[in-house]
């Protein structure tokens, strides 16, 4: 296959190359997946469903870019790549987003309004709609936000099949969702219960362990004084003085001699006057403070183990707002109370503090601090801890058994870089509850299940009527169960629908059974499940990966994917993660747009997998000018009349083998997902290919040196072209394409792996092009430093170096003198020593 001279582009470019191929691709259908393909021929991702919440940032680029390296090398190893794309659409994220664009709030208890379109510009008040009209807003909004991700997935050049895509909140996720709660009820995996939960005021929702993150916080310890039950004073440190009217015991360490007369006594709290038990727990700390702790419902998780473990009583004073409730707990004194009725946190702790100090109560000033304090992940305010009824699924928490068998199947699953496996194992073993899976939000998926009421119209939540399979999808607000009718939703004798939806995490742990059609579409299920790679971000390890784990292990008794290639962050200058909550991201169009999809995915490719990685526009350029290089480099060999054939030439040989090392040191990186240890033993053999062979082989491909020897090296640079195509291929899709579309038939992208086996077959001692580059480098350097032109003539040479060197270096000799324009080129034996290459310039240097 030859491409004469006169119909290769005359001044190629990577500009514009984008649109044009993204078009050609998706009109020839290279990407899609062949689902006649039996199982042991298909290389199955379970691909990172993007949030769906505003744009896409350089963060998303960098591991998408990861997983499409390794798309594009599976699919050229002759596998049929199932590579789908999810929309991760609801949730939080998409709920705020909503507020913030449209200016409305959801307000369950509003009725429907078919007619409601929200205003062009929101204002200052956000307006109530009803749970019906905010789902809808939610799910126009983010039907435009996943046009415009797809567009710059495709700018970008992922290959995936635009074919199969899904929505978390589509339809079949919906599904996929509820039969899996449905089973793990069944199992008695899935429960109700009601008890202390970490809560966001903000968001007025329940918040999972694996969602929580702890940030630094001024705070100050404030020394109270209770009174013993023999009068005298007991002093207290807190930093929640606020909850003082919560406080239902005081807690000591049973070996602490300084309190071990108090315990089975009681105390009084200042100011609220309440009677409470001193009693001893091993959890107390008697270096922390005075080393006796007050209980309160609740603080902080170390006030939720006394009270569960100690069976204290509940005073709750902190309400789903995060504001004082309006009537005190029984018993309380309410005159106190009072002022803190219908206060905020903040609030209601300068009250209490002035209440103190006025009754005498406040030893001395408080003493500020700066300590950890618990964050709904995307939050903005401290969590609370309220006592609310939620879902649970079990995962090992609280059940030693679960736990082992998740540890195992973290030892099972093939780990890239194998030491992400430990942030698993520490995760799993340091589980101290089960997976609260509720949330008290709107647009996500329900519980598909009702309480039946009993005679005064009061859940009973001990019985829950459960949907059918066949039935479902179902929403609990506007379905009915069997059995009863629309009529009696509400009354006493009928029905209530669970009002909750499940946690995010809840539907994308299903990620690759709603990808693979589980029980909708058996054929497909099949050919992919489990499948053979989840990528993604070491950050949600815990959560995401942990929990498609839990779901695969109890629903299949399986792992859902044999390997796992985890990412690493992208830090901007001050070495910060980038994230929309932090404010620093960096949106990719421009950058596409700039510097081009294959130099941003060479930046992104350069990463070590796991490591988080500088963002650095300095290697955009680079990639930039290395695809340039593969253009024009391309196009000069293919402009020699290059063609497959026989390579005979010594030197074309020694090319040959230096290019099937490359080949088999890139393949096992690839194997090992990588992607980082391929670019760049390709990209080292590429700069060596252009900087050193083509010069050397130029005049012989021109036919300066005969025919024979000319069909050699065009052969040659025919084969490293064809090679290095295919090896750049997974990293520089649109470059690669453009070149291989000069002379080749169909994609680079469905092209064949290169085998280093096929070219040891032709390859012959690398050591000839080794000595020749080695003298070719000593002209230059001499030539540079004499600042004459390359093209100079070099009147002698005199090579020195032992005879083996030398005997390899004359199956090279004509390149060597053509290349370096050598008139007389010497070649001195002597037995041992390093090669000493002495290069005279005429007096007069003449350039033609």
């Amino acid at each position: 296959m030859t491409t004469p001279a006169a119909s290769l582009p005359e001044r190629p470019t990577i500009d514009g190359l984008e649109p044009t191929w993204a078009g050609r691709w998706d009109e020839s259908g290279v990407y899609r997946f062949d689902r006649t393909r039996p199982r042991e021929a298909v290389f199955a991702i379970d691909t990172p469903p993007p949030t769906v919440s505003g744009s896409l940032h350089v963060g998303h680029v960098f591991s998408y870019t990861h997983t499409d390296v390794i798309a594009r090398y599976q699919r050229m190893r002759g596998r049929a790549v199932f590579y789908p794309m999810g929309w991760d659409d609801n949730g939080l994220p998409t709920e705020r987003r909503v507020q913030n664009h449209f200016g409305v709030r959801c307000d369950p208890a509003l009725p429907y309004d078919p007619a409601f379109e929200p205003p062009e510009r929101a204002g200052e008040r956000q307006i109530p709609v009803s749970r019906r009209n905010f789902i809808e807003l939610c799910e126009r909004l983010t039907a435009d936000d996943e046009v415009a991700f797809e567009e710059l997935w495709r700018r970008l050049g992922l290959s995936v099949d635009w074919s199969m895509t899904y929505r978390t909140i589509g339809v079949p996720a919906r599904v996929a969702a509820q039969r899996a709660f449905l089973r793990n009820l069944a199992r008695g995996e899935a429960y109700l219960s009601e008890a202390p939960t970490l809560w966001d005021v903000t968001f007025r929702t329940a918040v999972a362990q694996a969602e929580l993150e702890d940030r630094e916080r001024p705070a100050a310890f404030h020394r109270l004084l209770f009174t013993r039950a023999d009068g005298a004073d007991l002093e207290i440190d807190t930093t929640r003085p606020e909850l003082l009217p919560a406080c239902v015991a005081l807690v000591a360490h049973p070996d602490d001699e300084r309190y071990r007369a108090l315990f089975g006594t009681t105390a009084r709290t200042p100011v609220f006057e309440m009677e409470v038990p001193v009693l001893a727990h091993r959890a107390a700390d008697p270096e922390k403070g005075t080393g006796i702790a007050m209980v309160c419902t609740f603080g902080d998780t170390t006030d939720v183990l006394w009270w569960r473990e100690l069976q204290l009583p509940t005073r709750t004073v902190v309400g789903h707002d995060g504001r004082f409730l309006s009537e005190p707990p029984d018993g309380l004194n309410g005159t106190a109370y009072a002022q803190l009725a219908g206060a905020t946190v903040h609030t209601a702790r300068e009250r209490v503090v002035a209440m103190l100090r006025e009754k005498g109560r406040l030893l001395g000033e408080p003493k500020p601090i700066t300590h950890a304090v618990k964050f709904y992940e995307k939050g903005d305010k401290p969590l609370e801890i309220v006592t609310t009824r939620q879902w649970y699924v079990r995962n090992g928490g609280h059940d030693a058994d679960l736990r082992a068998a998740l540890l195992e199947r973290g030892r099972e699953l093939a780990w890239h870089p194998v030491h992400m496996r430990a942030r698993y194992e520490n995760w799993v073993e340091g589980l101290n509850g089960d997976w609260l899976v509720s949330r008290q939000r709107f647009f996500g998926v329900p519980f598909p299940v009702w309480y039946p009421l009993d005679e005064h119209g009061e859940p009973v939540y001990d019985r829950p009527i459960s949907a059918a399979e066949a039935a479902l999808p179902v929403d609990p607000s506007t379905d009915v169960p069997p059995g009863f009718t629309e009529a009696q939703r509400g009354e006493p004798g009928g029905f209530a629908g669970d009002p909750d939806v499940m946690d995010t995490w809840a539907t994308s742990s299903l990620s690759p059974q709603i990808a693979a059609g589980w029980c909708s579409d058996d054929d497909l299920f099949q050919r992919v499940f489990p499948m053979d790679l989840r990528p993604q971000a070491h950050d949600i390890i815990r959560t995401w990966l942990f929990a498609t784990v839990l779901r695969a292990h109890t629903e299949h008794g399986t792992l859902p994917w044999r390997h796992t290639a985890i990412s690493g962050w992208i830090l901007d200058p001050d070495r910060k993660k980038m994230s929309k909550s932090k404010g620093n991201v960096v949106t990719p169009m421009a950058l596409l747009e700039q510097y081009g999809s294959d130099a941003v995915r060479y930046w992104a490719a350069g990463a070590r997998p796991g490591t988080d990685t500088a963002f650095d526009p300095g290697q955009m350029k680079i990639g930039r000018r290395l695809a340039i290089k593969v253009l024009n480099a391309s196009r000069f060999a293919l402009s020699t009349g290059a063609v497959p054939g026989e390579v005979t030439a010594p030197l074309d040989r020694a090319l040959l083998a230096e290019l099937a090392d490359t080949v088999e040191v890139a393949t096992a990186a690839l194997e090992d997902f990588d992607h980082a240890r391929a670019l760049e033993v390709t990209e080292r053999f590429f700069w060596h290919f252009c900087d050193d062979y083509l010069e050397l082989v130029k005049a012989r491909a021109y036919g300066e040196h005969g025919e024979d020897a000319a069909a050699s090296a065009r052969a040659g640079l025919a084969t490293a072209l064809s090679v290095l195509l295919r090896l750049f291929a997974p990293v520089l899709p649109f470059v690669t394409e453009e070149v291989w579309s000069w002379w080749q038939e169909g994609s680079v992208h469905v092209a064949p792996w290169p085998e280093a086996t096929d070219l040891r077959a032709q390859a012959g001692d690398p050591q000839v092009l080794t000595a020749a580059t080695e003298v070719l480098t000593a002209v230059r350097r001499a030539k540079s430093e004499a600042k004459v032109s390359m093209r100079a003539d070099v009147s002698k040479t005199v090579v020195t170096a032992p005879g083996a060197v030398l005997s390899t270096l004359a199956m090279a000799e004509s390149d060597v003198r053509a290349a370096g324009r050598i008139q007389n080129l010497v070649l001195e034996e002597r037995n041992e020593g390093p090669t000493r290459v002495e290069v005279l310039l005429p007096d007069r240097v003449t350039e033609p």
